[in-house]
């Protein structure tokens, strides 16, 4: 998208760092950047700090770490309490914080309800900060590609086709 001020042509999409976020990942900065992640069981947390207007996700794929080993962002509960440390340490603060959540499919016939537990665990770890969900596309069966701006906390969403599930 191109904007013309004062005469001079200034593209949005140029003015904003680019990063694709892999699973077991988080990200946060205090520039704006353009997140793109797929989802499938995993869960994505937004944060947005609403006054300074710097975001932060994360992208796990199972909902706690047992003890044993890294706790890495791998889990839910250790993913998104890392995610809100680095927002902190970025200057944002608990009570301008506001969450998005995503994800959670279960694409599979088991009992295990891997999707169901990651939503689970993200709004518990959100509410025992005290961070208000605003919005949520959680459960079903089908994937999820997101595309996150850090610098607006504005979140598009689609479901995945056919072709791109495989």
């Amino acid at each position: 998208m191109q904007l013309t001020i004062n005469k001079i042509n200034v593209s949005m999409e140029e003015e904003l760092g680019k990063h694709y976020l892999y699973p077991s990942a988080l990200f946060a900065e205090k520039t704006p950047f353009m997140i793109d992640t797929v989802l499938g069981s995993c869960v994505a947390v937004c944060l947005f700090d609403q006054y300074l207007k710097i975001g932060g996700i994360n992208h796990y794929m199972l909902p706690f770490w047992n003890g044993n080993g890294l706790a890495s962002p791998k889990y839910g509960n250790i993913a998104t309490e890392k995610l809100i440390d680095k927002m902190l340490r970025n200057g944002a603060t608990i009570q301008n914080m506001v969450a998005k959540v995503f994800g959670g499919a279960n694409q599979m016939n088991t009992s295990l309800k891997i999707g169901d537990q990651n939503i689970e665990i993200a709004r518990q770890t959100l509410s025992n900060y005290g961070i208000k969900i605003i919005a949520e596309n959680v459960g079903g069966e089908v994937g999820r590609k997101l595309r996150y701006n850090t610098g607006t906390g504005q979140v598009m969403m689609k479901f995945l086709t056919k072709s791109e599930r495989k």
